[in-house]
């Protein structure tokens, strides 16, 4: 799956083979075996061209992130633990990005916070002060006329190369 987010396009299976054997020897089957076990789970759809197939993402890494994540704390039996427990756990700049998107999908009006994510009186200020006229009030990964936290998982809105990690390692 990585290598095709990280093409962030329909890919053949050759494509993706002369992209893996610049690191190691794989052979082409193993990786149309591969791709097409992808398409039979509902990773990824497939597309007939001539007598091969292209292949693309079904979702994006960041919506796979999340259902990972949904999935996890779903299977909890006590899932206010363990939110504390994944806080403690975060990095700084883990905690600003979960800061970020809680704005992104409440609005900064809200003043909610992570724990351990307190800020002092000043960066609060500036933090949730009002964006410029003109400026977008979203992040830079809101689209454009969109409606911030309404991107259900499945969208195709995140297509970076340096998203969060298939921990399959495909």
């Amino acid at each position: 799956m990585t290598r095709v987010w990280k093409w962030n396009r329909p890919v053949t299976v050759r494509e993706v083979l002369e992209d893996l054997q610049q690191e190691r020897s794989i052979a082409y089957t193993t990786v149309m075996t591969v791709l097409d076990n992808l398409h039979q789970k509902g990773w990824v759809r497939r597309e007939a061209e001539g007598r091969a197939y292209r292949y693309e993402a079904v979702s994006t890494r960041a919506a796979y992130a999340a259902a990972l994540m949904n999935d996890a704390w779903s299977q909890s039996d006590n899932p206010a633990a363990a939110l504390v427990a994944f806080f403690g756990m975060m990095s700084d700049e883990q905690r600003q990005a979960l800061r970020d998107a809680v704005r992104i999908v409440q609005g900064p009006e809200t003043g909610w916070e992570p724990p351990g994510t307190e800020t002092a009186p000043a960066e609060a200020e500036s933090a949730e002060s009002p964006a410029p006229p003109g400026a977008s009030a979203g992040s830079e990964g809101e689209k454009p006329g969109g409606n911030p936290g309404k991107n259900p998982a499945g969208m195709r809105d995140e297509k970076s190369p340096d998203a969060t990690e298939d921990p399959t390692g495909r």
